[in-house]
């Protein structure tokens, strides 16, 4: 958690930010602030070794060694044990910039060039030369360098865990200032510290010494669950050999997590930059890898329309060879992409002869029930659940993150479920575990202690079907059910179209004749399709307008003949006027009459079709969602994606679907049938419904109480006010 030292130190930083006010809106600061911080902490880092470092490089160069074996060397004099090249060979460090105050700008820059490679693709990205002309030009540099020069940021004194809550904080501060989306958010340290909790849970390999585990992140950000993950593998099993991996398509952010892997010696050709997804010029920057644990908080609620065509193109020509073959989710969110991405990502399941892999992600709702039966959303939860990798999903409190205050949703996926977890989903109710934060920061206003991360943790690892938890409800202490166990069949449903007959009677009124204008094949008679004869166009349109006056004579004389409860007897007499009258009534003409003049009625007969078969209403069109019933066997036997045949699916389902339609319509609407040919299979989790307590309203002589006392306290200020 960020304490009050980091505090002090993040509101030092914001001091020194402040500075810049003039040249920079405050929205801008964080374009010199975040490279500055990292090129302050890697000035502290590499001052102890300055001057043995430039000294060693003088002989090297003296000595005409390789290029490639330079790197290598002088990294070794800053750190017998480093592997990743770090170090800086000009002769500057923030002390000796100051010393000459008249040529700061070229010696920073010189400073920055005089990195090792990586360390200068991060400024690079950073794009920071350009801020020092524009510093330098502003008369700014100097005190900016001078006042950074003040902070001690060295990793022995603020670990990369800490610097992450630092950064945490500053960016924070910097987005409010920018007014960032709210799917723009930095994840908060305390909930990716439940996330990697729950996702080491039961996982006994990972603590063994020894152990090589590759953790990835494919919208790593600054790099907070790879630190985080780290850290918790690490403090139960220090001789733990892992491999971090993660991909960002922020420069800024991906040269922070840069920076922070370099300064840890990780690997930082393992933090790739470009579009996860791909937006025709990034891609995947890792095809073909496989991972142990996965962990992202991708974006959410953001629209994938970059990524669109790159998306479609693999989804359709790869299919399930690819990793979009399951469905696509709706534009306006490409949270479940990611998703998906990650789950082509997992090994080999253990019956496969793979070590398998578990995936922890941060949802909002929508992937819990968007998109309708057989839509691209439901079929990629279809697809998860059917295959058995949706282990359990954590409901979070509201107001948790920093740009958005909506409720947020941890799941948990894995392709080595154990034994007793197979077939079935764990539902956990954390709404209610919080505390007030003391201040609020932009939307955050509530966090996780480290006791409520353990609580939730432990229902995690207890997977006990209606365990309680005495929780705080409206300031009232209150038992409720905090973890419910699911099989998989039971987020599964039917979507089937039930039918209703049409019944119309029909009537010969001047206004439903009237209403044949309204009809385009009545009105196309008046219509010519000549276009350049003007006289033949007149002629055309004059022969429509008498056929129409005929159709409308003819049907007057049935005016008689009074109201039609079926449609069949009006159209023998119909036909039976016309030829009489010499009218012609092809089926788009007759189609119109019985449009205009028929009206629906639940009394009249039902209408039928040539083979005698009841005609089927729009209007009282309805569906139902038809549970799938207990024992189903999963995967259901339809395809993915838009057209699926359902012969396989309708005949195993059929005797549920009857039973239902049975029991909750026919005694309700006994000529209902079921189209069988549109039933549609979908999947959705409601867990907000599972855990909802119902709670009975308050006497009416309660409320009646409160409102005479309302109205006795007005009228007590109404007279106040009088008198």
């Amino acid at each position: 958690m960020l304490t009050e030292r980091h505090r002090e130190i993040a509101g030092q930083i914001w001091v020194i930010a402040n500075r810049l006010r003039g040249p920079y809106r405050p929205p801008q600061y964080r374009l010199v602030m975040l490279p500055m911080i990292v090129l302050r902490r890697l000035d502290c880092l590499l001052a102890p070794s300055k001057d043995a470092v430039i000294k060693e490089h003088t002989r090297l160069k003296a000595a005409g060694t390789p290029a490639s074996a330079v790197p290598r060397l002088l990294t070794k004099i800053v750190d017998k044990e480093r592997t990743q090249p770090l170090y800086n060979v000009s002769p500057y460090t923030f002390e000796k910039l100051l010393a000459d105050s008249e040529n700061i700008a070229p010696n920073l820059v010189a400073y920055i060039n005089g990195f090792s490679d990586t360390a200068r693709r991060i400024f690079e990205k950073f794009k920071f030369s350009d801020q020092i002309e524009k510093l330098d030009s502003s008369n700014r540099l100097y005190a900016i360098v001078q006042a950074m020069a003040g902070v001690d940021l060295h990793p022995d004194r603020i670990g990369n865990i800490e610097m992450g809550y630092i950064f945490e904080h500053l960016v924070m501060r910097f987005n409010e200032q920018a007014n960032e989306e709210a799917g723009d958010h930095f994840t908060p340290r305390e909930v990716i510290r439940l996330m990697t909790h729950l996702v080491y849970t039961g996982e006994e390999d990972v603590y063994k010494p020894g152990v090589f585990r590759e953790i990835y992140d494919p919208a790593c950000g600054t790099g907070g669950m790879l630190s985080i993950s780290e850290e918790t593998v690490r403090a139960g099993n220090a001789r733990a050999n892992l491999a971090l991996y993660g991909q960002e398509y922020n420069d800024e952010s991906w040269a922070i997590c840069c920076s922070d892997m370099l300064i840890k010696d990780e690997e930082t050709d393992h933090i790739v930059l470009g579009d996860t997804l791909g937006d025709g010029k990034t891609s995947d920057g890792f095809p073909g890898r496989q991972f142990h644990y996965l962990l992202a908080n991708p974006p959410f609620g953001v629209e994938w329309k970059d990524q669109q065509k790159v998306v479609e193109k693999e989804a359709k020509e790869l299919g399930f060879s690819g990793r979009f073959g399951a469905g696509l989710p709706a534009i306006n969110d490409g949270s479940l992409l990611f998703l998906q991405h990650m789950i082509s990502k997992m090994k080999d399941p253990p019956e496969k002869g793979g070590e398998g892999s578990k995936i922890a992600i941060v949802f909002n709702g929508s992937p819990l029930f968007s998109g309708d039966a057989g839509s691209g959303p439901s079929n990629i939860r279809r697809w998860i659940i059917e295959n058995d990798w949706l282990d359990a999903i954590v409901a979070l409190p509201d107001q948790l993150f920093y740009n958005t205050g909506i409720f947020t949703y941890v799941w948990l996926v894995t392709n080595r479920k154990a034994a007793e977890r197979r077939g079935k989903v764990q539902l956990i109710d954390g709404t209610r575990f919080f505390a007030k934060m003391k201040k609020s920061l932009n939307n955050k206003r509530n966090e996780l202690t480290e006791a409520q991360i353990a609580r939730l943790t432990e229902i995690y690892g207890n997977f006990q079907d209606g365990e309680r938890e005495t929780l705080l409800i409206d300031g009232k202490p209150e038992s409720r059910v905090v973890s419910r166990i699911f099989e998989n069949r039971e987020f599964g449903f039917l979507k089937v179209t039930v039918e209703r007959p049409l019944r119309l009677n029909f009537e010969a009124t001047p206004e439903r004749i009237a209403r044949l204008d309204e009809q385009s094949a009545f009105a196309a008679l008046a219509t010519s399709k000549k276009r350049k004869d003007v006289k033949a166009v007149e002629a055309e349109e004059e022969a429509g307008r008498q056929a129409q006056d005929a159709i409308r004579a003819m049907l007057g004389r049935l005016a008689g003949k009074g109201r039609y409860m079926g449609r069949e007897v009006f159209e023998a007499d119909l036909e039976a006027a016309a030829k009489r009258a010499g009218v012609k009534l092809p089926a788009p003409l007759k189609k119109a009459i019985f449009a205009a003049l028929g009206e629906r009625d639940p009394k009249a007969e039902i209408c039928r079709d040539g083979k005698g078969r009841p005609e089927p209403d729009a209007e009282l069109r309805d569906t139902e969602n038809v549970p799938l019933p207990p024992g189903t066997a999963l995967p259901l036997p339809i395809g993915f994606g838009p057209d699926q045949l359902n012969e396989k699916l309708v005949t195993a389902m059929r005797p549920a679907i009857d039973a239902y339609v049975a029991a909750e319509v026919l005694p309700h609407v006994p000529d209902a049938w079921v189209d069988y040919a549109k039933t549609k299979v979908g999947y959705e989790i409601p867990i907000n419904r599972h855990f909802y307590v119902y709670k009975p309203p308050r006497r009416l002589s309660e409320i009646e109480a409160d409102i005479q006392a309302l109205e006795g306290e007005i009228a007590g200020l109404l007279k106040g006010l009088v008198g």
